[in-house]
């Protein structure tokens, strides 16, 4: 009994020991495989079991490996080349407002339809039209030139996400000789309508900093407002009008107060109000 279960060990032991050599064989049968494919993948270098392997397949063991790997390396370059071109053409994307009318229109069937949601997209898309089209109104109501200097049309923006005067934006800048630069934004912003709307309620006429004044109130047109100048960014002037829309005005290398006083009271206030509705 005791020598068939020695021999049965003997047996498990030597079955053991031939299943570890075969899975060490297959691993490094797999390892070799890896490293050929990872060289064959990288300038077409290729192991080889032969004198030894140089970078490029230069000291491969014979010419034609030579050859093979540099064909293989320059034609990986030259189907790199093909698959990633470089954009040459195109005209860009067109810039047209959506057509409000056939949206308002394509609003209409789709609430008959009960598609609420192609309804309200509709809507959506009409309001933005509708706003896009008040904000290039608004700039072309704006001067061409302001104390000597010219309005950059290329930096003229006007940017809405059409839901009614949430997001309207329109940007305008002016500039002239000395780096001289006035920037004019028309903008409904909560943010810095409470800003500004904090100044005008707090009474104060102006606040000190190391002993310098750096903002105040003022108008504009008769219309209330917030003056403030720093060393570094200039003058800005912040203009409320109506309940939830404001003119904001910056000013680079501005001379004096007096100067971007003169340069803001250039726009018209009023069509611009009236564009937006405003009272």
């Amino acid at each position: 009994m005791k020598v068939k279960l020695i021999l049965l060990a003997c047996a498990v032991m030597f079955a053991s020991g031939l299943q570890a050599q075969v899975l060490n064989k297959l691993k490094n049968k797999g390892e070799q495989k890896a490293g050929e494919a990872i060289d064959n993948l990288f300038s077409g270098k290729k192991k080889n079991s032969g004198n030894g392997t140089g970078t490029n397949g230069t000291n491969g063991s014979n010419n034609g490996g030579n050859a093979s790997g540099n064909n293989s390396s320059n034609q990986g370059s030259s189907n790199g080349s093909k698959n990633n071109p470089t954009n040459n053409t195109g005209g860009g994307l067109v810039s047209a407002p959506p057509d409000v009318n056939q949206n308002l229109a394509d609003a209409d069937v789709a609430y008959k339809k009960s598609s609420y949601g192609e309804a309200r997209y509709a809507v959506q898309q009409a309001m933005l039209g509708v706003e896009l089209e008040i904000g290039n109104k608004i700039l072309k109501s704006l001067p061409e030139t302001i104390s000597g200097m010219s309005k950059d049309q290329s930096a003229d923006e006007v940017t809405s996400t059409g839901y009614g005067w949430a997001g309207l934006t329109i940007k305008r800048e002016y500039n002239g000789d000395k780096d001289r630069q006035l920037r004019i934004t028309v903008a409904n912003n909560a943010a810095w309508m409470a800003g500004v709307n904090a100044y005008l309620a707090n009474g104060g006429y102006a606040q000190q900093t190391n002993g310098q004044q750096n903002w105040k109130q003022t108008k504009v047109k008769g219309n209330r407002a917030i003056i403030e100048y720093d060393q570094n960014s200039g003058y800005k002037l912040s203009v409320p009008i109506g309940t939830s829309s404001l003119i904001v005005y910056e000013g680079v290398n501005i001379a004096t107060e007096a100067d971007m006083m003169k340069a803001a009271e250039t726009v018209d206030i009023d069509i611009i109000k009236k564009q937006l509705g405003e009272q």
